[in-house]
């Protein structure tokens, strides 16, 4: 099968691709037939800024082949979505069962790449924010498949003013389509500040901005892989608060609240009130291209490989 590798840190010219036979399940897991893989920021960062090679995991969604030991609730032939730690840029991937979901009747492997991981994500940084209606929200890489997930669900949740953060004023109409009341630019001086919560999905340089934006009382959810450091002064002149968000506490710690989050999910999105955004659907075999798109900060939504 063909699966793809990099073998030293460095930007998407370090990806290779190569044959390797197909991998197994072990206890708890499954063996699926990849039909699409989802491509992630914090996948990208490990590449470029890593310490050293690794596997490329991600969502993957596709017909399952073989099931491990001690796995229920799944058949071979199911089509489903889930997590892969290990070798997801691959023609077959092994998914952890407990982080698997089926993929109902009717939605494609991309529509459940692009919703299910970056949805969870959007919607527990959401809640993680305890955002009450009427309340203004500011979201960062609201261009993105998890930031343009996060935009609706603050509209649809009654927030009385939803600004959209991006990195270049092309992406405007983008996010604006999918609810943005506002929109402002990295670049601008305050953000249209206060905001009464901040849902920071870039992290690194911004944090700072990002908390001075808040209002008193504010709350800020950083869900980011970049890091960055929060000035306490800037949080007591506040009042506000900084939570660290990180969805695999949710999926192994409260099962039962991850699972109904992927139900609402597909529900809402079967509503017509989720829609979901697919930049590009970019073959497996070009997966350097893929991470140059979302390098250059390029893509309005999902980066999707397809196999």
């Amino acid at each position: 099968m063909l699966r793809i590798r990099h073998e030293v840190n460095g930007g998407p010219e370090v990806l290779f691709a190569e044959e390797v036979g197909r991998p197994e399940a072990g206890p708890g897991e499954l063996v699926v037939r990849a039909e699409a893989i989802g491509v992630t920021l914090p996948t990208v960062r490990k590449v470029r800024e890593g310490s050293g090679p690794v596997p490329f995991g991600g969502e993957v969604a596709g017909a399952v082949v073989s099931l491990g030991a001690d796995v229920t609730g799944f058949a071979v032939g199911d089509r489903v979505t889930g997590l892969c730690f290990a070798h997801a840029y691959a023609e077959y991937a092994v998914l952890n069962s407990a982080l698997t979901t089926a993929v109902p009747d009717g939605a494609t492997a991309v529509d459940a790449v692009a919703l299910v991981r970056s949805g969870l994500v959007a919607r527990g940084a959401y809640e993680a924010g305890r955002v009450r209606p009427g309340e203004s929200v500011l979201v960062t890489a609201a261009a993105s498949a998890v930031g343009g997930l996060a935009l609706q669900l603050a509209k649809a949740g009654g927030a009385g003013r939803v600004v959209a953060a991006v990195s270049s004023a092309d992406k405007a109409a983008f996010v604006r389509g999918l609810g943005a009341d506002e929109v402002v630019l990295y670049e601008d001086a305050d953000w249209g500040a206060p905001y009464d919560v901040v849902l920071d999905g870039v992290g690194g340089d911004l944090l700072g901005p990002a908390v001075r934006a808040l209002a008193m009382g504010g709350r800020l959810v950083a869900f980011s892989s970049g890091g960055g450091t929060v000035d306490a002064y800037e949080l007591l002149v506040r009042g506000a608060s900084v939570t660290g968000f990180q969805m695999r506490a949710i999926a192994m710690g409260r099962p039962d609240l991850y699972a109904r989050w992927q139900r609402e999910l597909w529900e809402q999105h079967a509503a017509g009130t989720l829609r979901t955004s697919v930049h590009e659907e970019i073959p497996l075999a070009e997966a350097a291209r893929a991470h140059a798109v979302i390098e250059q900060r390029r893509n309005l939504g999902k980066v999707v490989l397809v196999p």
